[in-house]
């Protein structure tokens, strides 16, 4: 097993590279996309043995690394496109979170047996982490003082899950959907002409220069350590939330729009987060937690997608609004990001950030409530 972070890192360059090689070249795996296949490839890899289940270069994606990713990316979006899809992507993330609630408590009701007398506790942490991402689940973790071995178990679970789930979300689109919401590269014409925001993902449609990519590299990298300092400040307001709003004012400046290849960029460090994910979806951890908790998470997540999808379905919403909304809700906003950027949905770029800040900031209440619900049901 490769386990030295430069080789972990230098085979996550080479899984994304692929993937993108297979995207662009085989029509077979071009409705798949490169994120897909990298998660998918990534967790092939780590399950026979070959990457790690755990590297500090999965901790740095999932932190650094995704958090410059969303800077590049948001530094790249019009906000005025957040009229086009917010209310829907509002209502879609409110069926989600009515899922995740609905799933916690059959999960709780049915494995009452196998989890034991901390099943109030898993249960206000998987609805908290599955209504704003694994932020929410520590959280609540530390407010209940849920075991160790508990809280390991459920971390485990839930990495799991998060990056299945990822995957069946990048999928379900092009299933139900067809031609539509296959991915498409349109050449760029004119090196200098404008290009639309899907197409900046993957082409900078102009030359990019050392002086354009310091100045990408020290804006981002402001804006991380600027959130970073500001969230210590004022410790009510995430981190997350700090990155998003000043990425978001840079994005409307003249002297940044005419910077080349934020998104492409940022994008760039997406799909590496995205192979980390299945990179650390080892199937052997499963046994080694024990089925109960691992079942938990699959029945809330499981839930979730029926409320989700099938509510959603029958409001007419469409499947780019529902498979976002969700990863809002399981992953919270970075996944909620990329998803939009990897199916190329970006008018739903904002919205699916403005909800998974919303499920950081209401995730937690949710998961409380449910947990004292469930304490005073079971003992």
């Amino acid at each position: 097993m490769i386990t030295d972070p430069f080789a972990v890192l230098v085979i996550l360059t080479i899984v994304v590279l692929g993937s993108l090689k297979l995207e662009s070249n085989f029509r077979a795996f071009r409705s798949l996309g490169a994120a897909l296949l990298g998660i998918l490839i990534a967790m092939l890899l780590s399950n026979v043995g070959i990457l790690p289940g755990k590297s500090p270069v999965y901790d740095f994606l999932h932190g650094t690394g995704v958090s410059l990713g969303i800077v590049l990316i948001l530094s790249s979006v019009d906000i005025r496109s957040v009229l086009r899809a917010g209310p829907s992507m509002l209502a879609a993330f409110g069926i989600g979170a009515l899922g995740s609630a609905v799933g916690g408590i059959c999960s709780a009701l049915l494995l009452y047996s196998d989890v034991g007398e901390e099943t109030w506790k898993l249960t206000g942490q998987f609805i908290a982490t599955y209504t704003g991402g694994g932020m929410n689940f520590a959280a609540l973790g530390q407010a209940f003082e849920t075991s160790s071995d508990l809280f390991a178990a459920g971390i485990a679970a839930d990495v799991i899950l998060t990056a299945i789930w990822m995957a069946i979300c990048l999928i379900v689109p092009v299933i139900a959907g067809g031609k539509k919401y296959n991915i498409t590269r349109t050449k760029v014409v004119t090196p200098d002409g404008p290009i639309t925001l899907e197409q900046s993902l993957y082409s900078s449609g102009r030359v990019i220069t050392l002086v354009n990519l310091s100045a990408l590299v020290a804006t981002a990298v402001a804006v991380v350590w600027s959130a970073s300092v500001l969230a210590r400040i004022v410790p009510l307001v995430p981190e997350v939330l700090w990155i998003t709003t000043i990425s978001l004012l840079l994005a409307q400046l003249a002297v940044f729009k005419r910077l080349v290849g934020t998104a492409m960029l940022g994008n760039y460090l997406i799909l590496l987060f995205l192979a980390s994910n299945g990179a650390q979806s080892v199937v052997a951890n499963i046994v080694r937690i024990g089925p109960g908790v691992f079942y938990f998470a699959c029945i809330t997540v499981a839930i979730h997608g029926v409320v989700l999808f099938g509510l959603g379905r029958m409001l007419k919403f469409d499947f780019g609004t529902l498979v976002i909304a969700s990863q809002a809700c399981v992953g919270g906003a970075a996944s909620a990001v990329a998803m939009a950027s990897a199916r190329g949905l970006t008018e739903k770029l904002l919205p699916g950030v403005a909800v998974g800040l919303l499920g950081y900031a209401v995730g937690n209440y949710i998961g409380f409530v449910a947990a004292m619900a469930m304490r005073s049901a079971l003992l």
